[in-house]
């Protein structure tokens, strides 16, 4: 009987250390949360085709679907957005 209540002990101990171990620190959830959105946000930007803007040594501008090692560059969306944009430069 005695060892009985000793397996029984020994699991219940093992089922709260268990649980202890596996829960979520106060912030822990909200930060894996943002982390979560923020690499599914750029897996959708990485999913939409894109076009890079640049200009080469001469400073011609160039568009093209790759962009260009070692200068700086500007992605722009394949497809525009929709409606009129109006910039002021």
């Amino acid at each position: 009987m005695r060892l009985a209540w000793a397996v029984l002990a020994g699991l219940l101990l093992g089922a709260v250390a268990a649980w202890w171990v596996s829960r979520d620190a106060p912030g822990q959830s909200k930060a894996r949360q943002q982390r979560a959105e923020q690499a599914a946000a750029e897996q959708a930007r990485d999913a939409v085709p894109a076009l890079y803007r640049w200009r080469d040594d001469a400073g011609t501008l160039q568009i093209t679907d790759q962009p260009p090692q070692g200068r700086p560059y500007e992605r722009i969306a394949r497809d525009p957005e929709r409606g009129i944009e109006v910039r002021g430069n």
